[in-house]
């Protein structure tokens, strides 16, 4: 893992609470799989109960509207080397099962999707350049 490593999810404050907090959950979720240094360990109190930790670093949680969203994206993905993409599309909703969603992904061009959120990991000055103007998420 790198070791000048910053993260930062991107969310449209537009969607209704309960999407954003799913958004943010899901895309969490593939930041920490991308780097499972994040967060794989745990922590034990001194009565020796122990519980996995959540993020080993500050996970700001930004705002954006869905072209802002989508153009991070676009924007984020030539980046090589060690980095994480995370991006959630709209249409990822309307599909309950991963499979169907893993077979119509191919078919769909990220550069007309609404995205709905994005999570991105990787050098701090690349994660800076693109959330740099973002505010936080209210």
């Amino acid at each position: 893992m790198l070791p000048d490593i910053r993260l930062a999810i991107v969310i449209n404050p537009d969607l209704p609470l309960g999407l954003i907090a799913n958004t943010a959950g899901a895309i969490a979720i593939g930041l920490g799989a991308r780097f499972p240094a994040l967060a794989a360990r745990q922590l034990t109190d001194r009565e020796v109960r122990a519980i996995d930790i959540s993020s080993n670093m500050p996970v700001p949680m930004l705002q954006a509207d869905a072209d802002t969203i989508r153009s991070l994206l676009l924007k984020a993905l030539p980046q090589q080397g060690e980095r994480a993409v995370v991006a959630f599309p709209a249409f990822a909703r309307s599909l309950h099962d991963y499979r169907e969603y893993e077979a119509t992904f191919p078919d769909r061009d990220l550069a007309a999707e609404v995205i709905d959120g994005l999570g991105i990991a990787g050098p701090s000055k690349w994660v800076k350049s693109l959330t740099g103007s973002l505010k936080l998420l209210r």
